[in-house]
């Protein structure tokens, strides 16, 4: 009897992330959305319906291509490239969100249900599917110890499957490296940045161990151009570390026993007086308990994608 492998993804789906298992959780996004929140005109009464043109507010310049409207050519580029530039508008209500997921070698950790990366993943893509339901564009900036995985934002399901796809490939990646210290965060905020037009929001999901030397001042900064919102990932472990003798494996094949005493933070006191310090920077942020899971990450969402 001859049949199909079945994918990682499937086998584990805590360690694993797939394109299909983040697609599939738009329905727990959109639970409890009214249409209200779909109005996109901003105009009186209860009928929906959408802004048409391009928009005021200068977004990008890129090259032009066949189909492009030649209205929108920019001449100032194209006179000094030689080569047609078009710019492009978005709407100045439009929304536009970068989500940044930290898939680093110390987010590849946890002990109950899932990987710390996992469930930034599933809970940025919670909120994505929200956004793109609302009418806003969404982008993606994956931090992995090869290098940062980027999708531009864009609207609807076709921007939620590059999302999901790039989620589900650099997750996989990063499961494939080699084990090492954590690169820094600082340029990836930097990266995210560029993505966004100025008042644009920035989300990031990370347990943020290890950021990097620049990352903390350099956040502070971004704060005053950008919308920024921490999802701050919690693995019980951390929380309420019980003393004892802990086995463990790593990538590399390497196994052993360590000897732990109880965490010196045990509780979430330590970690809601981090919320608060970053909320002091204008940054404000939620704690994202991993064993918690998708259902419980939904409202969660639900109180962000209200603020951004």
């Amino acid at each position: 009897m001859t049949g199909t492998a079945t994918p990682a993804s499937d086998l584990h789906p805590g360690i694993h992330l797939s394109g299909e298992a983040l697609m599939g959780l738009r329905h727990l996004a959109r639970r409890g959305v009214s249409p209200a929140t779909r109005t996109i005109a901003g105009l009186p009464g209860g009928i929906v319906t959408r802004r048409r043109g391009r928009g005021s507010e200068p977004d990008d310049v890129r090259l032009w291509s066949e189909g492009d409207d030649r209205r929108h050519i920019d001449r100032n580029a194209t006179a000094r490239t030689g080569v047609l530039h078009v710019r492009t508008h978005h709407d100045e209500r439009d929304r536009a969100v970068v989500l940044l997921a930290d898939f680093r070698p110390s987010m590849l950790f946890g002990t109950r249900r899932a990987l710390r990366s996992v469930a930034a993943a599933e809970a940025l893509v919670l909120l994505g599917w929200r956004i793109v339901g609302d009418g806003g564009r969404v982008g993606l900036v994956a931090a992995t110890p090869g290098g940062p995985v980027v999708v531009r934002p864009g609207g609807g399901e076709r921007a939620m499957t590059a999302v999901t796809g790039a989620l589900a490939h650099a997750h996989g990646e990063a499961l494939a490296a080699a084990a090492g210290e954590d690169p820094p965060l600082g340029s990836l905020l930097t990266l995210a940045q560029s993505l966004l037009p100025s008042g644009g929001h920035l989300v990031i999901a990370s347990a943020l161990d290890a950021p990097g030397p620049d990352f903390e001042s350099l956040l502070t900064i971004l704060a005053e151009r950008l919308s920024i919102r921490l999802l701050l990932v919690s693995d019980a472990f951390e929380r309420a570390r019980p003393p004892g003798f802990y086995p463990f494996a790593t990538p590399d094949g390497r196994r052993g026993t360590v000897r732990a005493g109880r965490s010196a933070g045990a509780g979430a006191a330590p970690l809601d007086e981090r919320l608060a310090d970053y909320a002091r920077r204008g940054v404000e942020g939620l704690r994202l308990d991993v064993e918690a899971g998708p259902e419980s990450y939904a409202p969660l969402m639900e109180r962000l994608d209200a603020v951004l």
